[in-house]
């Protein structure tokens, strides 16, 4: 008789779609899950990614929440537009962007730089995004979550006193 565990594709017989979150079946015998709405997404058993057929997307899994893997800067950048909307609405203002330390290369060119201007301050300058400073993660090594997780919002109550967010690809 065959394990049934080896029925299904490495994430089990079931998945929530990192799209829409509606739970979706997997093929059996497959490496696939099929949304309806969104249609077929592989399982890579080798690295652990989920990748969308159709776009191409590679998506992966921390705490059982799937985040997109980003190629492309503006990719990023609208996925911090959005939690920064989010946080807006639910009452908070940020007040700091740590991007995982792997997307350093790939963010360096989009991010606001100033310089401090006075004499006798370090020439050391402070990289923004949509106007809240931005600091890179430690090393996935040292914190495993950072090889998945793309970004973390540091905040508190409130809501920004400019509301700094709409100059999205400016």
């Amino acid at each position: 008789m065959m394990n049934p565990g080896l029925q299904y594709p490495i994430f089990g017989p079931e998945i929530q779609c990192p799209h829409c979150r509606q739970t979706i079946p997997a093929l059996t015998l497959t490496d696939t899950y099929l949304c309806p709405r969104h249609g077929a997404f592989e399982a890579n058993p080798k690295d652990g990614e989920l990748i969308h057929l159709q776009s191409g997307r590679h998506w992966r899994r921390w705490n059982n929440e799937w985040y997109r893997q980003h190629t492309h800067p503006d990719g990023i950048r609208f996925e911090i537009h959005e939690a920064l909307d989010k946080l807006y609405t639910q009452g908070y203002r940020a007040t700091k962007v740590i991007i995982a330390k792997r997307y350093q290369e790939l963010m360096s060119g989009y991010l606001e730089r100033s310089t401090p201007w006075r004499s006798g301050q370090s020439e050391t300058t402070s990289a923004r995004l949509y106007g809240l400073p931005v600091e890179f993660s430690p090393d996935s090594a040292e914190e495993g979550c950072w090889e998945v997780i793309n970004f973390d919002l540091e905040k508190e109550p409130g809501v920004p006193v400019r509301y700094p967010y709409f100059r999205l690809f400016e």
